[in-house]
């Protein structure tokens, strides 16, 4: 392996634990501060992606903007979403066992996707990305790296620092942290506990709904898209620590490096290299690399 596929395979796995991260830091609040088993986490990604499918000529049309119009848009909408979702829904699931939580999720899976069927049919659908993100920058005398992929990549970042402001330097950020510690605590001093959850909820489901809206013009968008990002998601939060952002981002990375690396090294084990990862993380601390807060 040369230098420059080093890199670019490196890009990759940073691209790819990044966009990870995305999904599961929202994943990893509802799990760790409401303590709701979410299956339909994944949906919501699913979501996300659509919106960038099908909000595009509509924002385009109506408002006179282009992607960054769309992802406002669709960033709004999975917001109000994902408040009503908790008002509706998943408030009731607080006190319930988690098999009455897994059923009630998993019926939310097969909703969204039948209502996806129903909506914009079952094709596979692909999203143009914006011209000025469409070319690629050299590495090396013959080898490029797509814009795009940077572009996902800075996005994440920019998250990922404005989560860690948020959650360190506010006042929402340490009712979360305090909820996420002791949530009878919190309701004890008097905090609007309700409100909370569902402020950490929309949260959630609109970090989830922007990693689909900007992955979808490199992944294409298409039926059960969210199943499979749901699996990995739970495995980084379980190598993570439940409830912690930071500890989603390391184990986000981590996948990210595996998964890649192990795709190009050992071709034949990489359906499992991530899940021996897991494991090994498991055997070592079984509460996971960080604690929450």
């Amino acid at each position: 392996m040369d230098l420059a596929t080093l890199l670019i395979q490196c890009l990759n796995a940073v691209q790819y634990g990044l966009l990870l991260f995305l999904v599961a830091s929202g994943l990893t609040l509802i799990f760790g501060i409401m303590g709701v088993i979410n299956l339909a986490h994944g949906s919501f990604y699913m979501i996300g992606a659509y919106m960038a499918y099908a909000l595009a000529p509509a924002v385009e049309q109506h408002l006179g903007g282009g992607f960054f119009a769309t992802l406002a848009v669709g960033l709004a909408l999975s917001i109000v979403l994902g408040y009503l979702l908790e008002w509706l829904f998943f408030s009731y699931l607080y006190t319930r066992e988690h098999l009455q939580q897994v059923l009630m999720t998993y019926g939310l899976i097969l909703v969204f996707e039948e209502l996806r069927s129903l909506i914009v049919g079952n094709d596979v659908h692909g999203v143009a990305m914006p011209e000025w993100l469409s070319g690629s920058v050299p590495l090396g005398d013959v080898m490029t790296y797509p814009v795009y992929r940077l572009f996902i990549s800075a996005v994440c970042v920019v998250v990922a620092l404005g989560m860690w402001a948020v959650l360190t330097r506010t006042r929402l950020g340490m009712r979360i942290r305090a909820g996420a510690t002791n949530r009878e605590m919190v309701r004890a001093m008097g905090i609007d506990i309700r409100l909370l959850y569902r402020v950490v909820f929309a949260i959630g489901v609109a970090l989830a709904a922007l990693a689909g809206m900007i992955a979808a013009p490199v992944s294409s968008v298409y039926p059960n898209m969210g199943a499979q990002v749901l699996i990995i998601c739970f495995v980084v939060v379980v190598i993570g620590g439940i409830g912690s952002i930071k500890g989603a981002l390391l184990a986000a990375l981590l996948v990210g490096f595996v998964d890649t690396f192990g795709k190009v090294l050992f071709p034949s084990l990489a359906g499992i290299s991530v899940y021996l990862l897991m494991a090994a993380i498991l055997l070592w601390r079984p509460e996971g690399l960080l604690r929450a807060g």
